[in-house]
């Protein structure tokens, strides 16, 4: 384990951002980046209430009883999602807890998971929410793609990996704040991590698109799921964040 981060309190307990929708700030788990050595990822989930009653659980975190409890507070659990291949984890317990909710899977997530997925995420919005939320895949990258999607009653962004925002003051140890800062995703200018863009060399075309919509979007909030989310003026951090896509100013 290379350093460590302060974990966002409350911890496992949803927090309202706007009308009908809630994140939960999860614990702070260890990753590796595909190396032995373990870098310090705190994690966040988004719930919004569908207007069927259900609530629509996006990255959930690693679940306890109070806050399964809390949840089901909200309204019954009707939709698991993995918004990309890494955020899978934890969604097999929220799986057994809900057996009647809807699993569904990001591009490529059942290559590598053991969670037993029922349907499948694409570029637009399945029926089951589309009144309330829409969505697009962040496509072009040789490694991950991410499915991006909009909140239209609160006008929040869900995002996941494609921006991640550290904070130095809750980051401990001089060789994980070296490596944040390296890979370019220290608050207040998070963005995609420095290896990650480079995963999308050569097909800025395919990802511009989407950057396209999230702007025309017009987000007021930006939620992400590793480091401080963005409160205000989400329009234009999406174009900060992703200034580095070409045609993207």
């Amino acid at each position: 384990m290379v350093g460590s981060y302060d974990p966002y309190e409350p911890l496992n307990t949803p927090i309202a951002i706007g009308p009908d929708i809630w994140i939960v700030n999860g614990p702070v788990l260890q990753w590796g980046y595909g190396i032995p050595v373990k870098w310090p990822f705190p994690t966040r989930m988004t719930i919004i209430l569908l207007p069927d009653g259900g609530l629509w659980l996006h990255s959930p975190t690693h679940p306890d009883e109070s806050l399964l409890a809390a949840v089901e507070a909200l309204g019954p659990v009707r939709h698991l999602v993995s918004p990309n291949l890494i955020h899978h984890v934890s969604i097999g317990a929220w799986a057994e807890r809900f057996p009647d909710a809807k699993v569904w899977a990001s591009p490529n997530v059942r290559k590598r998971s053991e969670v037993a997925f029922t349907d499948d995420l694409s570029d637009l919005p399945p029926d089951d929410w589309a009144p309330v939320i829409d969505q697009r895949i962040a496509r072009g990258s040789k490694i991950l793609e991410e499915v991006v999607f909009f909140h239209k009653a609160s006008r929040v962004l869900i995002l996941t990996d494609l921006i991640e925002n550290f904070e130095d003051e809750r980051l401990h140890g001089w060789l994980a704040r070296f490596m944040y800062k390296l890979i370019g995703v220290m608050a207040p200018n998070g963005r995609a991590p420095r290896d990650m863009r480079a995963t999308f060399a050569g097909h800025h075309d395919r990802l511009r698109p989407v950057i396209e919509w999230m702007i025309d979007c017009h987000p007021d909030k930006v939620v992400i799921a590793h480091g401080k989310w963005f409160e205000q003026d989400g329009e234009a951090e999406i174009r900060r964040a992703f200034s580095w896509v070409h045609g993207i100013g």
